[in-house]
């Protein structure tokens, strides 16, 4: 994995048909990646759910934010669990309990 602080990098990806463009910054896109391996869906097939579940917050964040939220919350589960994205897609990333 590469260091996890760098810019954002823009990927295209069609949600239902949609092209769309979407910003993360590396470190996301490999959570998300990894996400979507254990689910067993495509990536834009994931990002289509997270897609509708946040058209239906009451303010709705970019998709972007939404997918980053997503994320924290699948590895809040995760830890509480011990269940969620897989756990080599955070080699390197250090998770400590403060």
């Amino acid at each position: 994995m590469a260091a996890p602080y760098h810019p954002p990098v823009k990927h295209s990806l069609s949600i239902l048909g949609h092209r769309t463009s979407i910003s993360l910054e590396p470190l996301f896109w490999e959570l998300l990646h990894a996400a979507a391996e254990e689910a067993g869906l495509p990536l834009s097939t994931l990002v289509a759910q997270i897609d509708a579940e946040r058209i239906r917050a009451e303010t709705p964040p970019g998709l972007a934010s939404a997918i980053r939220i997503w994320l924290v919350a699948q590895l809040q589960g995760a830890h509480e669990n011990g269940a969620g994205i897989a756990p080599d897609a955070l080699s390197g990333v250090a998770v400590t309990d403060q």
